[in-house]
Parts: C-alpha cells; sequence; structure tokens
C-alpha cells in the first residue's frame, strides 16, 4: 500500500517515467554539511551531491515538514548544480526533509533523494550547580562538581550535555560568544543524567564556576548560572614560642600559633580548625583555633613538632591522614637541663707545680659551660667570704694558681664553683675521693738571695766535703752582713758584685737565674738597667758592675712553680762625676794678658742639663782650704771655659793652686767631684 502510495505520489508530480531513466537521473551521495543526523541551530542548510553522467538540465528541491507538507516550495536551479548553498528552513524546531531531483535537456525528470534536515535553536533550561564545601583544601583533590540537569521540557534535540568554565570574574560564564557552544567547549558530552565533571586542580582563591546545558544541536541555556568556588591548597603558617635558642634549666611552656591567609583558623561549617603540638611522638596535645600551648618538664632533648589544620582542612602533620605524607610538619629542638654539673678538685697536688689547683667538670646533658666557673679560697675555721682566684676554664677543667705567697702562714681551705650550658651550677670543697680540699701554707720552698759588693763567695764545695755546710752558710751570711749597704766609686770605675742564693737553710740552688735591677738616679740614659746572670753549683754568683752614673741596686729571684722568689738587701752606689781642668799658662803676668782655664765634665751615661752643668772655679793657697771665685756653665757637650786676668800686685810672687767643681745639682746622676790641681805662678 505504502509502495502504490509514493507511485501515486511520483506520478502526480510528473516524476514517473521507466525505472531505468529515473535511477539514472538521481543525484548521487547527497549529504547535508554537518551531517543529517545531526541537529542544527541555525535554519540555513547547505547541501551537496554529485551527478550522474548525462545531460543534466536542471536541478530541483523543496523542503517538507516533519508532517510531510510542503514547508519551503519547490526551487529550480537550470543548470547541472551539485550543492544548495543557503537552504533555510522554518523558524519552527524540527526534523525537515530535503527533496532533490535532477532533471535532463528532453525534459524527462528523475526520482527525487532524500536528507534530513534537523533544526532546534531552542535553548535548554538553566542549570543550578551544587555548592561546594566552604572551602576546598589540598586534600579534597581531585573534586567533582556536580553541574546540575537542565529545568523544564527538554528541546527536541534534547540534552547533549553541559559546559562550564571557571575563572575569577562575577560576570563571567561559558559560551558567551555565541548562544550555540562548540564541541570543544562542552565539558560533560554524556547526556542529560551525567551532569558531574572531575577536576584535578583549581586555582587558589576565590573562582567562579559558570554553567549552561548544552541541546543536541549545541545551543546552550539562555542565562549561566554560577557557582563560587574558594580553594584554599596551603598549609596554615605555624610559628612555636618559648623555645630558647639553648639549653633551659627550668620547665618550658611552649606555645604554637597558627595563621592562614586564605581560608582561615575560623570555622566556617567545614572542618574544625586546630593547632597541635607533638612531644617526641607522643600524642600530640591540641586545641581549636589558632593556639595551643604544651608544658615539658622532664630532662633530655625532645624533638617537637608543630602544626595546624585551616578551615579547608590543610594540615601538615606528616600523617597519611592529610594524603600528603610529603607535608611535614616543622620540628624544635628543645633542651632541657634540670640536673646540676659535678665537680671535684683533683685528688692532689702536684709537688713541681703545687700553686696549681684543678677541679674537673662533668655534666651529662648540656655539658660544662666553658665561660663560667671559678675557684676560690679562705682561711680554714674563717668566716670570710671564699676571694676568687683567677680562674681559667677549659673543656671541662677549671684551672686557677694561687699566689701562696700573697698569704699568711697557715691552712686554706678552697670551694670550686662550674655550671652547665643550662645554667644549673653546682660547688664542692672536696676531692675526687671525698677529702676535703686544704692546702697549708707555705706551700713553697722558702729562698733565701744573699748579695752585696764585692766578688769573694764561700766554697760550698769545700764545705760539704768537711761536713761543715751549716758553719759555711752561717759564716756566709755573716760575711754578707758585714758588707757595706752603700759604696761610692770614681767616674768611670766599675765594681764587683757577688751573692748566693740557697734553698731553706743551706742548700745551694744552681743554674737558676737572678736579676741585678739597677736604677740610677734622674738624668740617666736610660733609667734602668736590668743584667741576668745564673748560679753556680754552690748557688753563688759574681759579677762586675759596668761604670755608670749613680744607682740602687738590688739583686732579685723570681718564683717558680714550687720555689718562692728571693731579694738580696737594697743597695747604694755613689759615683762621683768626672772633671778635667787645663791652663794655658802655669805663669800669669800681674797686669798682663789673661790665663785660659779650659775643661769638661764627662757625660758617660747621663743627659746634660738644658742649661748645662754648673762648674765652680776654685783656688787655693797651699794649706788652705778651696774658694770659689767664679761660676760657669758647660756647653751641650760638657766643655767649658773661662780666662781670668791677675791684677792685684799681691799676687806676685805666689804659686795658687786651681781647680774645676762639679757640686751637686737637680738631674745630674753624679756626686760632687773636682778635677785634678793645676799650679799658676803669679809675676
Amino acid at each position: 500500500m505504502r509502495a502504490w502510495l509514493a507511485i501515486a505520489g511520483f506520478a502526480a508530480l510528473g516524476l514517473i517515467g521507466t525505472p531505468t531513466a529515473c535511477a539514472a537521473l538521481q543525484p548521487l551521495d547527497l549529504s547535508v554539511d554537518g551531517g543529517e543526523e545531526n541537529w542544527h541551530a541555525q535554519r540555513s542548510f547547505a547541501l551537496r551531491w554529485s551527478n550522474p553522467p548525462g545531460q543534466i538540465a536542471a536541478v530541483h528541491y523543496r523542503v517538507l515538514d516533519p508532517f510531510g507538507k510542503v514547508a519551503v516550495a519547490e526551487a529550480t536551479l537550470g543548470w547541472a548544480a551539485t550543492a544548495v548553498q543557503h537552504l533555510s528552513v522554518p523558524p519552527t524546531p524540527g526534523a525537515y526533509t530535503a527533496e532533490v531531483w535532477l532533471e535532463d535537456s528532453g525534459g524527462a525528470k528523475g526520482a527525487p533523494v532524500t536528507a534530513k534536515l534537523r533544526f532546534d535553536d531552542a535553548p535548554p533550561g538553566s542549570v543550578e550547580p551544587a555548592q561546594l564545601p566552604a572551602w576546598v583544601g589540598r586534600t579534597a583533590f581531585p573534586v567533582t562538581l556536580h553541574l546540575g540537569h537542565s529545568a523544564g521540557p527538554a528541546p527536541l534535540s534534547g540534552i547533549r550535555g553541559y559546559a562550564a568554565s571557571i575563572d575569577g570574574l562575577a560576570g563571567g560564564g561559558a559560551c558567551l560568544v555565541a548562544s550555540t557552544c562548540g564541541g570543544g567547549e562542552v565539558r560533560v558530552d554524556r547526556g542529560a543524567a551525567e551532569d558531574s565533571l572531575t577536576l584535578a586542580e583549581l586555582p587558589e582563591g576565590q573562582s567562579y564556576l559558570h554553567a549552561v546545558a548544552v541541546s543536541g544541536s549545541g545551543t546552550r541555556s539562555a542565562l549561566p548560572s554560577s557557582a563560587i568556588l574558594h580553594v584554599d591548597k596551603t598549609d596554615p603558617v605555624t610559628r612555636l614560642a618559648g623555645n630558647p635558642s639553648g639549653w633551659s634549666n627550668r620547665p618550658l611552656t611552649l606555645t604554637a600559633t597558627a595563621v592562614d591567609a586564605v581560608s582561615g583558623m575560623v570555622s566556617n561549617g567545614g572542618g574544625e580548625p586546630f593547632t597541635a603540638i607533638r612531644i617526641d611522638r607522643g600524642a600530640p596535645v591540641s586545641a581549636s583555633g589558632d593556639e595551643v600551648s604544651a608544658t615539658m618538664i622532664a630532662s633530655g632533648i625532645h624533638s617537637v613538632a608543630y602544626y595546624a589544620r585551616d578551615a579547608a582542612g590543610n594540615v601538615a602533620d606528616g600523617g597519611s591522614s592529610n594524603g600528603h605524607p610529603d607535608h611535614a610538619p616543622a620540628v624544635a629542638s628543645v633542651k632541657i637541663d634540670r640536673e646540676p654539673p659535678s665537680v671535684a678538685f683533683a685528688g692532689s697536688q702536684n709537688p713541681l707545680d703545687p700553686e696549681r689547683i684543678e677541679a674537673r667538670v662533668s655534666d651529662s646533658l648540656s655539658g660544662p659551660d666553658p665561660a663560667r666557673g671559678t675557684i676560690s679560697v679562705r682561711p680554714v675555721g674563717s668566716r670570710e667570704r671564699f676571694a676568687e682566684l683567677p680562674t681559667e676554664r677549659s673543656g671541662s677543667l677549671l684551672r686557677a694558681r694561687w699566689d701562696s705567697e700573697g698569704y699568711p702562714r697557715g691552712e686554706y681551705e678552697f670551694r670550686a664553683t662550674a655550671y652547665d650550658a643550662a645554667g644549673n651550677s653546682a660547688s664542692t670543697q672536696s676531692k675526687v675521693d671525698g677529702s676535703p680540699m686544704r692546702l697549708s701554707n707555705p706551700l713553697k720552698v722558702a729562698t733565701t738571695l744573699l748579695s752585696g759588693f764585692g766578688g769573694s763567695v764561700l766554697d760550698w764545695h769545700r764545705c760539704t766535703r768537711h761536713g761543715q755546710s751549716r758553719r759555711c752558710h752561717e759564716e756566709t751570711i755573716q760575711a754578707f752582713e758585714r758588707r757595706p749597704s752603700e759604696r761610692t766609686v770614681p767616674y768611670g770605675r766599675g765594681i764587683p758584685f757577688s751573692g748566693r742564693l740557697v734553698a731553706g737553710r743551706n742548700a745551694p740552688l744552681a743554674a737558676m737565674p737572678v736579676q741585678l735591677i739597677e736604677r740610677f738616679d734622674p738624668g740617666a740614659l736610660p733609667r734602668e738597667r736590668v743584667t741576668m746572670v745564673k748560679t753556680n753549683a754552690d748557688g753563688a754568683f759574681n759579677v762586675r758592675l759596668s761604670p755608670g752614673p749613680s744607682r740602687d741596686l738590688v739583686a732579685v729571684t723570681a718564683p717558680t712553680a714550687n720555689l718562692r722568689g728571693a731579694s738580696g738587701p737594697p743597695l747604694r752606689l755613689s759615683v762621683r762625676g768626672g772633671v778635667r781642668m787645663r791652663v794655658s799658662s802655669t805663669v800669669a803676668r800681674v797686669g798682663g794678658g789673661p790665663v785660659v782655664f779650659r775643661g769638661d765634665v764627662a757625660t758617660g751615661g747621663a743627659a746634660m742639663p738644658t742649661d748645662g752643668k754648673a762648674v765652680q772655679l776654685q783656688f787655693r793657697l797651699p794649706g788652705l782650704p778651696w774658694s770659689e771665685f767664679r761660676t760657669v756653665r758647660t756647653d751641650p757637650h760638657g766643655h767649658f771655659r773661662y780666662a781670668y786676668r791677675f791684677a792685684d800686685d799681691d799676687s806676685r810672687g805666689v804659686r795658687f793652686q786651681f781647680r774645676a767643681f762639679a757640686p751637686a745639682q737637680a738631674g745630674w746622676p753624679f756626686e760632687p767631684a773636682g778635677s785634678a790641681p793645676v799650679a799658676v805662678l803669679g809675676r
């Protein structure tokens, strides 16, 4: 019946010919741009085909509506066309049918060939994306977004899927350039029921999700719908307070505070933000919000981890609960040492250095403090405060030197005070064996230094060979006691100086250095001279003092580790000045020309006064005292000159004696002295 109706229809259109002729005039491979199975959002379609061999004179086409009625009247192309570029269908969505047939030069028409023109520009209803939690954290990815189903009846072309875009604009949207969405813009194309979109990443901060439904023709919803996305993928910044940089000797209260610049540390309906402290891998101490405190009491080196979770659920606790084991918490090392160090004095003194006092310090945790620690001393039985000694600190050792020679005889007790690096202190007055640390003074062997002018010293070996060491020692002391403590010598002359150093009463000290300290009078250059000599096998020494100005001198020996120092008696060596004078003539004519006195004052070892050395010119008659008749000054080199004229007739036939005398003078380091006299005869 259907076949008959089709034939009847074709006959009514005048398209019926012989079966062979109809088939020969049919368009070949008729197609629709964009595909006839696809829905189109535009009314304009393009048809393409190929013509069979033969003389094609015209092409006829028309459009039927979905009910078979003519929707677009027949049109004719008067040439052998192979395409219709702009074939518009009515504005009502629907599945239209295009019919195309050919006509040859003889007027014969072939059977029509059809193609579907599916048109649908109706927008689907809007969607309503499901709101995500207030904040999406790092551990929530990948995150699934539900775009929502299209509201209202579906378009004729159905719902192909959904399109979405994410940006930072509240007024943005998907497929905004045109009313249709291209295939590349449809993010979810699995039909109306599948509205979920899974994202591996989202930008941190606030973003906007814009979504539309897309029909089968690519037409989007009239208005995009939006949802706000808050994303925070950064862990809170957590800081720890109350932790000293070094050791502590008391319990510590640590406080962790957290700051989060994105989602914050205040609950917004999602996960509860908290801050936590975990000590030595134990159970964490946590508190809601941005702060928590924990108190540590036990001594030791503790590992303290501190971290926080923000409102988005980001937490760097280093565990698998956050899905990111590489996000480890911050860790601090907290060191507590509440125990004092141990300190004890050495068990005995070194006999070669008894004044060296040592104490050893130990501490198993923080270790001895290398910058603190003292050793002090006081008399036994005294209530005086301990007097601190200069103390060296080296590693675990406290070392002090007690200058026992500065303390009276008696028994003394010592105290060592030590510190560890945490500031704990401990004191002791005991040795390692528990006995009290006490010493009897004098610690060192007393020494005696005998010294004086002269060079003779008794032969110690001779004394010991005859068993008379004690007597020899006493004779030596007596001999030195008889020596004068002051000597005066002429200018330019040295003097022997000798001495003996003994330990105890009579034990000679060989090869010991002795310093001879000479302090010259003002005006001398230099003001001090130190001569070093060593004792011989008898403990004796001999030296000749060099010439020079007047001086005070003393022999001293410095203390050693086990010997006391000693000094000889203070001595004085006075040196007379050196003065010379000559006269130009030994005969002076009364009333005639002058005689000239010339001379010099020796300056060896002295600085000449700035205004010269005063020199008195004196005369006398034989057997009478000297009388001054003129005082002159030397030049900077010590030279002087004076011309004297004899004018008194009483001088005729008299032989006078003249000399130059250098008196005492401030800043002149020599004793008064005169020159040898010269004689002048008056005529």
